[in-house]
């Protein structure tokens, strides 16, 4: 327990509404305390090294696993120290109270060096369509795009999100749908103002970028979300009786 912080939550997600955005997006600064933050930060960079998967721009962590070729997951349940305090404050502003498990199945650990990001990109068909992303670290700016011809990005975001370090970001509905996002491969990020950041007015702490700049330090985000497509182990095994 963090006695010097106390974590204070909106009644309800519609108070946490950015809505300078599409439908619908949700932004809750300070979502989990200093003390939580780090406890998190331990777990991520103790576990095994095989379980980190290493890309070109940044490394993740699969829990509990990755998707099958057909988008199903393989059911199994998350560890601990990734749904608790966070899943029962999901449950207490009703996150993923519309979701088919009533709560995420899946998380995606990603590790974001310094001048790292990701390109435009959407969560896609295999989840149900809320996503909520914890900030671990650092903040970054989360820049979103509109949807044009398959294979074409927008040059220039139509939205940027500032996303504050131990923040819960929640996309659904249209802005899950019809939008890609993405973070860029930056040192710094530059044009913190309230007429450039969509959630400027939510933030926790403007006075940290009232110089309109950031230099980025490690960031790790833990993505949330409910994937559809479930099948148990023993349904597998039963399968393989059969034959």
């Amino acid at each position: 327990m963090d006695e010097e912080h106390v974590v204070e939550l909106p009644h309800s997600l519609e108070d946490a509404l950015i809505t300078v955005l599409p439908p619908t997006a949700y932004y809750i600064p300070d979502f989990i305390t200093p003390a939580e933050e780090a406890f998190l930060l331990d777990k991520v960079n103790s576990v095994p090294l095989p379980r980190w998967t290493h890309l070109t721009h940044r490394r993740l962590q699969t829990w509990p696993s990755t998707l099958s070729t057909a988008n199903t997951l393989l059911a199994a349940p998350l560890p601990a120290w990734l749904t608790e305090p966070i899943f029962q404050r999901f449950r207490d502003i009703g996150v993923f109270a519309g979701s088919p498990h009533g709560a995420p199945n899946h998380c995606l650990v990603n590790e974001y060096m310094p001048g790292q990001g990701i390109m435009p990109h959407e969560d896609g068909a295999a989840y149900y369509p809320v996503v909520a992303t914890v900030s671990l670290g650092s903040p970054t700016v989360l820049d979103i795009y509109g949807k044009r011809e398959v294979g074409e990005v927008e040059k220039r975001p139509r939205y940027r999100v500032l996303q504050e370090r131990r923040s819960l970001l929640v996309t659904s509905g249209e802005m899950y749908k019809d939008f890609l996002h993405g973070i860029k491969e930056v040192l710094v990020d530059e044009g913190l103002r309230e007429e450039g950041i969509a959630n400027w007015t939510l933030l926790g702490d403007r006075e940290e970028f009232a110089g309109g700049k950031f230099k980025r330090s490690t960031r790790v985000s833990l993505t949330f979300r409910d994937v559809l497509k479930v099948k148990s182990l023993g349904a597998g095994l039963r399968f393989l009786e059969k034959r």
